[in-house]
């Protein structure tokens, strides 16, 4: 029988903490390649990992090498396998031995294909999304029962919150950009005021409502007429 091996580590510990450290780059993407290269270098036995983030029938697919994103996509083709059960069914699939495994015929000659013998996916929900993580090894019987369970609580708690930061950023970056472009349109509508009262001498208001009504009859935004206006004046100033 063999020896069973704690799941978590120090460094997986760390590396999953890390996943809720945000930066100018981070993105859904990010995250889940992140936590897929995390499960492979720190869960003992692990060879790799697969995130699928559901989202109504949507779906975005990582692995920390590209063969499990291979063996991902597969699956859904088979229709069958341990990651097609844990989403349906929302409960953690253990594959053993995917040589021994009858449940899924077809997907076991998939797998050691790509040199997978043991599986373990877990599904994580975080409304509005579902998470499938796949961890796998070359080996049998690499995810001990015992080491299971704890696992997943860490793994689960600290996806939680490094896809709740990141959705709060995503808000957030957002919000900054459509102020930004906001500001940009106030700019640029003040111009083209600027150019209605000077060419007929009307006062600030009745610019603006030139433009507003200008913008009415021709069916476009206010923001794009005043920088068609403020590009022409520009031109013919050249």
């Amino acid at each position: 029988m063999r020896e069973s091996t704690p799941l978590i580590t120090p460094v997986l510990a760390r590396d999953l903490a890390a996943l809720a450290r945000l930066g100018d780059g981070t993105s859904a993407e990010s995250v889940l390649r992140d936590l897929t290269t995390t499960l492979a270098g720190g869960v003992p036995g692990c060879s790799g990992g697969s995130a699928e983030q559901w989202r109504d029938d949507r779906v975005l697919v990582s692995g920390s090498h590209s063969e499990l994103i291979m063996l991902v996509e597969g699956e859904r083709e088979l229709g069958q396998g341990p990651s097609i059960e844990a989403r349906r069914s929302g409960r953690r699939v253990t594959v053993t031995d995917v040589l021994r495994d009858r449940r899924w015929p077809r997907y076991g000659g998939l797998a050691t294909r790509w040199g997978v013998r043991s599986v373990l996916v877990l599904p994580i929900q975080i409304a509005p999304v579902l998470l499938v993580v796949g961890l796998y090894s070359v080996r049998p019987e690499a995810f001990s029962s015992q080491g299971v369970e704890p696992l997943v609580g860490m793994l689960t708690q600290q996806v939680r919150v490094a896809m709740a930061n990141l959705w709060d950023f995503e808000e957030a970056r957002t919000d900054a950009a459509q102020l930004q472009e906001a500001l940009a349109g106030r700019s640029v509508i003040d111009q083209a005021k600027g150019i209605i009262m000077k060419t007929s001498g009307c006062s600030a208001e009745a610019a603006f409502e030139e433009l507003r009504r200008i913008s009415q009859h021709h069916q476009v935004k206010v923001a794009d007429l005043a920088r068609l206006l403020v590009e022409e004046h520009q031109n013919e100033a050249r």
